[in-house]
C-alpha cells in the first residue's frame, strides 16, 4: 500500500468528512490502476468507519473499489470464494450489523457484479437488506431508508438484490426471497407504503411461483476447474475443438466432468409450460403463508388476483 493512500485515508476521515476533492485524490494515489491490495482495502474500511457524513462521491468510490477487489482479486475472476466471503462478513459485521449505507450498498453491489457468491454470503446479504428495509435510516444511492413503511428507495434496494446475478436464483426469485417479501409485507401492512411496493410484492412472489430461469451459475470450484483446463498448455479451446473435428473424442477421460457444466435444461417451451403451473409443493407453501393470519389482507388479494388473471386459476381451481 502506498504511504500516500494510507495517510490520505486517515486525514480524510479525521474530521468525519471525505470531500469530493479527497475522493479524487484517493482515486489518483490509491487506485490509479484500478487494483487494490488487502491493506488498501482495509484502509478504505477504516476511513469509512470514521466517516460520519458520507458523500455520494465517497459512497460510489468505496463501493466501486471494494466490489472490484472482492470479485476480481481471487481466481476465477468474477467469483467470490469462501475465504473472501467470510472476510467480508467479518469486516462488516464487527458490531453485529451493517454500520453504514456504503457497506449496505457494497453488499448489494457484490451480488450484482459477481457471477456467484458462497451460500453464507447470500444468506447474510439477504438478512442485512431485510433488516435495513424494516429498521434502517440514512441515505442510499437511490434515496433514504425509512423505518416506517416501505418507500421507493427500499423497493429499489429489494428489487436490485432479488434479481442480482449472484442472488439465490439468478434472474428470478427464490423461495427464501419470496418468504422475505411476505415477512416485510406482514411487518408493514398498516404503514404508509410506496405505490410500487404492492407491485414488487406481487411480481416477486409470482416470479417465484411461475417463472423459470436457466441453469444455476457454476460454483466457484467448478469455474476454477474449467478455467484451469482452458488455460493449461496443450488444452486450449482451439486445439480441443480441432481434435473433435478430426477424430471421435473419448469423453471418459480426466476432463470428462469439465465438459458437463450441469444438467441439460429441458426444451424452453416445456420448461415454460411446467413453470406456469403451481406444483403441489408450491400450492402447499402458498396456502401456509396465506393461512398464517387466518384472513386475506389486501396485498395477498392482489397476489391471488394476479394469479387468476394470468393463469385462469383461482388458486388451484380452474375458472
Amino acid at each position: 500500500m502506498s504511504m500516500e493512500f494510507g495517510n490520505l485515508a486517515a486525514v480524510a476521515a479525521a474530521d468525519g468528512v471525505i470531500s469530493a476533492a479527497e475522493v479524487l485524490e484517493l482515486r489518483r494515489l490509491g487506485w490509479a490502476d484500478g487494483t487494490m491490495d488487502p491493506e488498501e482495502a482495509e484502509g478504505l474500511f477504516t476511513a469509512n468507519d470514521a466517516c460520519t457524513q458520507p458523500t455520494p462521491e465517497w459512497c460510489d468510490f468505496f463501493v466501486e473499489a471494494l466490489s472490484n477487489f472482492i470479485v476480481r482479486t481471487v481466481d476465477p475472476k468474477g467469483y467470490v470464494d469462501d475465504e473472501m466471503a467470510d472476510e467480508l462478513i467479518s469486516r462488516i459485521d464487527r458490531d453485529g450489523r451493517v454500520g453504514t449505507m456504503a457497506e449496505l450498498e457494497l453488499l448489494v453491489q457484490v451480488c450484482e457484479v459477481a457471477l456467484n457468491v458462497p451460500e453464507q454470503l447470500k444468506a447474510y446479504v439477504l438478512k442485512q437488506v431485510e433488516d435495513a428495509v424494516l429498521n434502517g435510516e440514512g441515505l442510499t444511492r437511490h434515496g433514504a431508508l425509512d423505518p416506517g413503511g416501505i418507500n421507493t428507495a427500499e423497493c429499489t434496494l429489494l428489487r436490485r438484490l432479488i434479481f442480482a446475478p449472484a442472488s439465490d436464483r439468478p434472474a428470478a426469485v427464490s423461495r427464501r426471497e419470496a418468504e422475505m417479501l411476505f415477512r416485510i409485507k406482514d411487518h408493514t401492512l398498516y404503514d404508509v407504503n410506496a405505490p410500487e411496493w404492492e407491485k414488487l410484492f406481487v411480481q416477486g412472489v409470482a416470479n417465484y411461483l411461475f417463472a423459470f430461469g436457466g441453469n444455476a451459475p457454476l460454483s466457484t470450484v467448478r469455474a476454477a476447474e474449467l478455467e484451469a483446463f482452458m488455460g493449461s498448455e496443450g488444452a486450449g479451446i482451439g486445439g480441443f475443438l480441432g481434435k473433435m473435428l478430426t477424430s471421435k473424442p473419448d469423453f471418459s477421460g480426466a476432463f470428462a466432468s469439465l465438459l458437463d457444466l450441469g444438467p441439460h435444461a429441458p426444451e424452453g417451451d416445456a420448461e415454460a409450460e411446467e413453470a406456469g403451473q403451481l406444483s403441489p409443493d408450491e400450492s402447499a407453501w402458498l396456502t401456509d403463508l396465506l393461512d398464517a393470519d387466518e384472513e386475506l389482507d389486501p396485498m395477498e388479494k392482489a397476489l391471488l388476483a394476479w394469479i387468476a388473471d394470468e393463469t385462469g386459476e383461482v388458486f388451484g381451481v380452474k375458472v
